[in-house]
């Protein structure tokens, strides 16, 4: 893998087409390009938020996560291969169990914000959320795996109750959508 990656400017892609893994080439708006991308953006916004000050047991949690996605880019990547495993889906339900366990039932709608962390938590999900749409797109053109789409299913609502615990970890509390708020202020 060392010697793939000595060179960055191979300019292999200026008329508009990538490498897969495969060795194969594609147009780099090809939508499984597009998912790839979306991975990759959601892995680095994970990379942001591991920035952030969160408890210990999390930021493992979230780590474990940014290598999955790594695998979840790499099946992606190559037609026909798979890396994204079942138990990887159930360890996110394991993980919405342990988390969602202690918190309140929500009542209300609820705003992304609160602590900084809670904020990039939500921005992480709705990229998630943009990812798993782009999946479901390319398995609409082309054969893929189910754990890729229900990988990302789980993990964008792991990321909304994450931020809930994060705006606890913060000593604070849900930023509750207001439905009568007066909005001419």
């Amino acid at each position: 893998m060392g010697n793939r990656l000595s060179k960055i400017a191979t300019r292999t892609g200026d008329g508009g087409t990538t490498g897969l893994g495969d060795g194969s080439r594609t147009d780099k708006d090809n939508l499984r390009i597009a998912a790839m991308g979306d991975v990759d953006e959601l892995n680095s916004q994970l990379g942001v938020l591991l920035c952030e000050p969160l408890p210990d047991a999390l930021r493992e949690e979230l780590l474990s996560i940014q290598h999955d996605l790594f695998d979840l880019g790499g099946e992606l990547c190559i037609p026909g291969y798979t890396m994204i495993t079942p138990e990887q889906v159930t360890r996110l339900d394991h993980l919405l169990e342990k988390y969602n366990a202690d918190l309140a039932p929500l009542r209300d709608f609820i705003l992304p914000g609160g602590s900084r962390a809670a904020a990039l938590a939500h921005v992480c999900r709705t990229i998630c959320r943009r990812a798993e749409r782009t999946i479901v797109s390319l398995g609409k053109t082309e054969k893929i795996n189910d754990a890729p789409r229900q990988y990302t299913n789980r993990l964008s609502d792991l990321l909304f109750v994450l931020s809930r615990v994060l705006n606890r970890f913060a000593g604070g509390s849900d930023v509750i959508w207001e439905k009568e708020r007066d909005r001419t202020i």
